[in-house]
């Protein structure tokens, strides 16, 4: 299936102040990149597959150097995939697990949860130490430990306690930390390349075989559709969710002076799941300095089906035509070529700057 051809831009780009500086002055070299933030999404991460293509299988490797990749949720999983001996064969092996996976009307918690530990299982395939010993990439897995009620699985409970934290994050951000402790996991190899977190109480682990999987599951488990992962070694005794819930789109003190390049599902950065709907609470600039930001063009979104990328609504409104979806998925996954495609040929042709604009 081939790609959309298009005349108008697939990729909107974004630069943080000093990022727009550097690549107006002296453009863009795969050396200039040493951080990678994934941010949660779902089935987003799939009509981003070909940027995710383009980066790891060609442009980052031409300048091969140690890199920080940092995801919560599905980003997570896209960089675990990303770290695998193929990067772009893991990429693909993950847009194809996560299109197979089938759930019926009223799926329980329990069942999803396993279903995906069984994908998460198939996508690493015993090769987990790789992932950890990985020549150029370093891990970063957020996650956050809930709690009061929203350590627990009980429908009734974690309804209340997410009620409690809607209402705490309308009065102020900073609330939530009565709600989740931010964790994150990384490669024993390099610390987090972030500024001091004074913004919630957080904790940097090492991972190790023993918790990269519960890590990674305990990532992308979020409330009322996933089970909390439980004690993850080394974090202790607790129930770990997503880390999207207080990092959803990783506005972090990202710390050096490399080039933060960040594929994204959208041009905008929102700092927690809960500030979806909360317009005016913006990410801030001050953090994302040296961020360039990648993201698919309204213009490209407006020609997919359904005008958008995959996303987990999918499931309901495909529900008894899984067939339809994966068809759908598949469709978005081929068109995604144009978004990396692009992006080469910018880089490639130093042309970069002229689609650049400020954060």
């Amino acid at each position: 299936m081939s790609a959309i051809q298009i005349k108008f831009p697939a990729l909107t780009l974004k630069a943080g102040p000093q990022a727009f500086a550097r690549i107006r002055d002296t453009g863009l070299r795969p050396a200039d990149v040493g951080i990678l933030p994934g941010a949660a999404g779902g089935p987003k991460a799939l009509g981003i597959q070909g940027l995710d293509l383009a980066l790891f299988g060609d442009w980052l490797p031409r300048a091969p150097r140690e890199r920080a990749l940092i995801g919560a949720s599905i980003g997570s999983w896209r960089f675990a995939s990303a770290c695998l001996p193929n990067a772009a064969q893991g990429i693909r092996r993950l847009g194809e697990l996560y299109t197979e996976q089938r759930f019926a009307k009223g799926v329980s918690m329990a069942e999803v949860s396993r279903s995906c530990s069984r994908m998460l299982d198939e996508l690493l395939d015993g090769q987990d130490s790789h992932i950890l010993s990985n020549p150029h990439y370093r891990l970063n897995v957020m996650v956050v430990k809930s709690l009061g009620l929203l350590a627990h699985d009980r429908r009734g409970a974690l309804g209340l306690g997410l009620s409690s934290v809607i209402g705490n994050n309308l009065l102020g951000r900073p609330r939530l930390a009565k709600h989740f402790e931010r964790v994150i996991l990384h490669d024993a190899r390099l610390p987090p390349p972030l500024a001091a977190l004074n913004d919630f109480p957080s904790r940097y682990l090492h991972l190790d075989t023993s918790n990269l999987r519960h890590a990674l599951l305990a990532s992308g488990s979020i409330p009322m559709v996933m089970e909390g992962v439980r004690d993850i070694p080394g974090a202790g005794a607790g129930t770990y969710r997503d880390g999207g819930l207080l990092d959803y789109h990783l506005d972090l003190p990202y710390s050096g002076s490399d080039v933060v390049l960040y594929p994204h599902f959208t041009d905008k950065v929102i700092p927690g799941w809960f500030d979806k709907g909360l317009p005016w609470r913006r990410a801030d600039i001050t953090r994302l300095q040296n961020v360039l930001l990648l993201a698919p063009s309204r213009e490209y979104l407006a020609r997919l089906p359904h005008g958008k990328l995959p996303d987990r609504k999918d499931f309901s409104r495909y529900l008894g035509d899984d067939a339809g979806r994966e068809r759908y998925w598949h469709k978005a996954m081929d068109e995604s070529r144009r978004l990396g495609d692009e992006f080469l040929e910018l880089v490639d042709n130093d042309r970069l700057d002229a689609q650049l604009q400020a954060l």
